[in-house]
């Protein structure tokens, strides 16, 4: 393998010819005129690509930016709309963190995020990784910032066959080795887009990519190969109730999640806990009416099976739990809510 230092100018030449456009990024070119990255476009942008794609993100980036242009005007936008516009991109919990992390770099440090790793630590909902990544890529820090696409790279250059994820620290250690002090943010970027464009999971074009002679797996003939993974456990099945009741004036029955836990702090229909036999908590007594059809959804660690149970409510209803409502946005419901909302909508008007 060669010196690392002729690697990171080898990758960033390409990088410099083959970089993906985004509309977060600020690309070789402009970086060479001297555009300098916005740091809150970096911070957003790392959030939502947190375990998702970047065809995924794309569009909510675009449409946040457009609501929200400043770190200002999302710190002082309402929970609930951020919530709602969150909807679909999962992980509910960085949503919260958003918020918080907003309001701090607003509030107390004057709308400027912190320009080294400790610092963007110190914030709400970041992370090792994306404080790594902001402070590279907004900040030019030589951090060294690994995601998947960093660690399969990693593993193929130095032919690192110890299974994920066990082999986390040193594939890790592996990349810091080739991290520069020159255009860190740059490199952090190619490297990435290296994983992404060319040395891909299936069927990497190792005949395309800058570092094929540097290579090890390749040399080997095992490329394809590594990662290697750990089995995977099947997921497990859990099962609950949603009910979803309306008020003869038209009020929809809803109650927000406790603020810890899954879909913390969102709007969603009353119910009992998920597990492997649902929990029959119904919200009020009344003549419940089971739609015969369960909402699936897939969540990280386990796939949800609920069933959805629909009342019309007189006006005098007293609920247990939960609050009616009169202006019910099904943006404003997590992806599983507004699936039972659709099943349930036409039964109920």
């Amino acid at each position: 393998m060669r010196d690392a230092r002729v690697m990171a100018d080898e990758l960033l030449a390409w990088y410099d010819r083959h970089a993906r456009a985004m509309p977060w990024r600020v690309g070789p070119a402009e970086r060479a005129a001297g555009v300098a990255p916005d740091p809150y476009a970096v911070w957003l942008s790392e959030v939502m690509l947190q375990q998702t794609t970047v065809a995924a993100v794309r569009d909510y980036f675009t449409r946040f930016r457009t609501l929200w242009p400043t770190v200002h005007d999302l710190a002082a936008a309402e929970d609930a709309r951020v919530m709602g516009e969150w909807a679909g991109l999962g992980y509910y919990a960085r949503a919260r963190n958003l918020l918080k992390c907003a309001r701090v770099v607003s509030g107390e440090l004057d709308g400027h995020f912190p320009d080294t790793l400790d610092g963007l630590k110190a914030l709400p909902g970041i992370g090792p990784y994306t404080a790594a990544a902001i402070a590279a890529i907004a900040f030019d820090r030589a951090e060294t910032v690994v995601d998947g696409n960093v660690e399969r790279v990693m593993a193929r250059l130095f032919a690192i066959t110890d299974p994920m994820p066990g082999s986390k620290p040193a594939l890790r250690e592996a990349a810091a080795t080739l991290t520069p002090d020159t255009r860190p943010g740059d490199y952090a970027q190619a490297v990435m887009d290296l994983g992404a464009t060319i040395c891909t999971p299936r069927s990497p074009a190792c005949g395309l990519c800058p570092w094929r002679g540097d290579c090890a797996a390749h040399a080997q003939g095992i490329a394809a190969d590594l990662p290697a993974r750990e089995a995977k456990k099947p997921k497990p099945v859990r099962y609950g109730v949603a009910y979803v009741g309306r008020r003869t004036d038209g009020a929809w029955l809803v109650e927000t999640r406790p603020e810890s836990g899954l879909l913390g702090g969102m709007l969603g229909w009353p119910g009992g806990d998920w597990g492997e036999t649902p929990e029959d908590r119904p919200p009020l007594p009344a003549d419940w009416q089971d739609l015969g059809e369960a909402v699936r959804h897939t969540f990280t660690h386990f796939h949800l099976r609920l069933a959805v149970r629909v009342a019309t409510l007189p006006a005098e209803a007293t609920p247990a739990r939960g609050h009616f409502t009169d202006r019910l946005a099904p943006s404003d419901l997590p992806t599983v809510m507004r699936k039972v909302y659709d099943l349930a909508r036409d039964s109920l008007s």
